[in-house]
């Protein structure tokens, strides 16, 4: 069998580029976010609430692709560092509201030049890595409702 179509060969696989690549992302921002004190899920959460805030946990967990179970101790963890706050919605108890604190706002300055660092890091011209990332929405657009 020619290797190009044996269907189990690491390299013929769909899904590998992408689980390594998201690793290798995950591990090219660490050393920036490690100076916010924040993880790299954390960072995502919070690059949610700097486009809107206060936002419902679900809605958080819609444009992020994540479970409420993911989800909560997260925001626990923000919660603890001072940079959300939770708020239980007065028409429906079961509905919180996350919301930036002043100390959670501020870190958005201190965010504000990292997308910029990591495209330097990865080297790849900004053209290429545009054109990755309207392939990558086309994909999750795609494979989110399955």
């Amino acid at each position: 069998m020619d290797d190009s179509k044996n269907p189990l060969l690491l390299g013929n696989q769909v899904c590998f580029p992408i689980y390594a690549t998201s690793r290798l992302i995950n591990r090219l921002y660490q050393p920036l976010l490690d100076e916010l004190d924040i993880t790299y899920t954390q960072y995502l959460v919070m690059l949610v609430l700097w486009e809107q805030s206060p936002l419902k946990v679900g809605e958080i967990g819609q444009k992020l692709f994540l479970n409420s179970n993911t989800l909560t101790p997260l925001l626990n963890k923000l919660q603890q560092k001072g940079l959300v706050e939770k708020e239980r919605s007065q028409d429906d108890e079961r509905t919180v509201f996350i919301r930036l604190t002043e100390t959670g706002e501020a870190m958005k300055n201190r965010a504000e030049c990292i997308p910029e660092a990591v495209v330097k890091e990865m080297g790849i011209p900004l053209e290429e890595l545009l054109k990755m990332r309207s392939l990558m929405w086309k994909f999750l657009d795609k494979v989110s409702d399955v």
